[in-house]
């Protein structure tokens, strides 16, 4: 009734949020933190997967009814998605016979609060699917998600796309010249993997690169970790899940410019073939790389791949997301990824973008001239680790990348890094796919990846949209 109704709303106390159980908990009513600080999302989507989680009733039949403004749409569904993932392996779940339904309503209040259009359900759902099939991915172990299982994932989505992809692998790699995947993965049973989905539209302007960092299990190699700090790594394949899951979406709602995604595979593991210290490996770069220490691998594999992207792709923007250093969530926290960039304006997109869609950003120092000396290798090109440990090591890992396409490059290049918000808790949040359908979305053809893209081209009138020249909607 509207009196019960009316005295919900009234207890709501949200200190930032609060909730009310309704009907003999047949349903609640929660509230979202009425002011969010600058470095948060309006959409205060962290809170919305929180509430839903922990509020939405029991059923099999079960519905959420969303309100916010249209510009915080995106966000809030790509948060409700979050809360339910597909992974598990509980024997209950086997043996539930029906299906579990959860209805998502969004009543839209504030500026342009008219229906929802069919369009934008669309995008929504092809986003939704993309941070749970990140989410699967990650959350799945390794005695499932290897190297194998995980190619069958990408010709999954390619088949899906009408995609074939692009598979180099085991000794391929050796014999082709890419020292850094093939250092990492060749003592694991199951071999390791250079594999590119790619969409080339008719009238590109430009070429984009998605790197992802996808160790599929990390033991840390011969630099072996701790049994407190090895479980958990099954997520160390977070950066190319998520890039699966954008590239599944972005192309399905329709991209206007080459894009590529580029997926680094390996299986870190112990064994007679591991990669010892002391190793001297030639990356796909050409550059000679002296190992120190095996567990910071990452960055090798990306080395590959982004040079892999530079050199062969022809690629005007390179963008790489990895789970690739512990100091990223004590440099930017559990719920913002760090980002480092070549360039100014890409490092605002990303922070912008991220307040649009919920995935959260924040910038490190980019400062090659000062933090490149810590690699620095008696006899060979450089060290993969860092020599102090106590300066900016994120920012540092992400230079060590950078280094294989060079300083001097004049694309941009990006580099995100998710080691903290690829999970919350146990569980893995789908963090990437967003932020990659926002940053982009300039070049979609999507209106609403259009809206809450930073980057492309706001304020465009319905006339020069019509007859926009291939410059006016460059990302660069």
């Amino acid at each position: 009734s509207p009196q019960i109704w009316q005295s919900a709303l009234s207890t709501l106390n949200p200190n930032p949020t609060d909730s009310c159980p309704l009907y003999l908990n047949y349903a609640t009513v929660a509230a979202l933190p009425s002011r969010v600080s600058r470095h948060n999302s309006p959409s205060a989507a962290q809170f919305i997967t929180r509430l839903v989680r922990n509020c939405l009733p029991g059923g099999v039949n079960r519905c959420i009814v969303m309100v916010c403004e249209r510009s915080e749409v995106f966000a809030s569904a790509c948060a409700l998605a979050r809360a339910f993932p597909l992974f598990t392996h509980r024997s209950s779940a086997s043996r539930r016979t029906e299906k579990k339904t959860v209805t998502v309503e969004f009543f839209l209040v504030g500026q342009n609060n008219g229906p929802i259009e069919v369009a934008t359900l669309k995008c929504l759902a092809s986003a939704t699917e993309g941070v749970r099939l990140a989410a699967r991915i990650v959350d799945t172990p390794c005695n499932e998600m290897n190297t194998d299982n995980f190619l069958e994932e990408i010709k999954k989505v390619g088949k899906d796309l009408g995609i074939t992809p692009t598979i180099i692998r085991d000794e391929e790699l050796k014999e082709r010249g890419f020292g850094g995947i093939y250092g990492v993965g060749k003592a694991a049973l199951h071999p390791p993997a250079l594999a590119v989905l790619s969409h080339t539209p008719d009238g590109a302007t430009q070429t984009i690169a998605w790197v992802g960092k996808g160790i599929v299990y990390d033991t840390g190699g011969l630099s072996i970790k701790g049994k407190t700090t090895m479980p958990g790594m099954k997520r160390d394949c977070g950066g190319a899940a998520a890039i699966l899951g954008a590239f599944k979406a972005t192309v399905k709602q329709g991209f206007k410019d080459n894009l590529h995604a580029v997926f680094c595979l390996a299986e870190n593991a112990v064994g007679p073939r591991a990669t010892r210290p002391d190793d001297i490996h030639v990356l796909y770069s050409g550059k000679t790389v002296e190992i120190n220490n095996t567990d910071a691998e990452g960055r090798l594999v990306l080395a590959d791949g982004v040079a892999y992207a530079c050199k062969d792709l022809g690629a005007d923007i390179i963008l790489d997301m990895a789970t690739l250093t512990g100091a990223q969530g004590i440099a930017t926290g559990k719920y913002h990824a760090a980002v480092l960039t070549n360039n100014e304006e890409w490092e605002k997109a990303c922070v912008k973008a991220g307040r649009n869609c919920g995935d959260l950003v924040h910038p490190l120092v980019y400062c090659p001239e000062l933090h490149f000396s810590e690699f620095t290798s008696a006899v060979a090109d450089m060290k993969n680790s860092v020599a102090d440990r106590d300066n900016t090591p994120s920012s540092c890992a992400g230079l060590f990348i950078a280094s294989h396409i060079g300083f001097d490059w004049p694309g941009v290049w990006v580099h995100i890094d998710i080691a903290a918000p690829v999970h919350a808790g146990e569980r893995a949040t789908g963090y990437g796919v967003a932020l990659l359908l926002s940053l982009f979305g300039g070049a979609s053809e999507d209106p609403l990846l259009n809206m809450v893209s930073p980057l492309g081209c706001d304020g465009d009138s319905p006339a020069e949209d019509m007859e926009r020249d291939s410059k006016r909607r460059r990302l660069v």
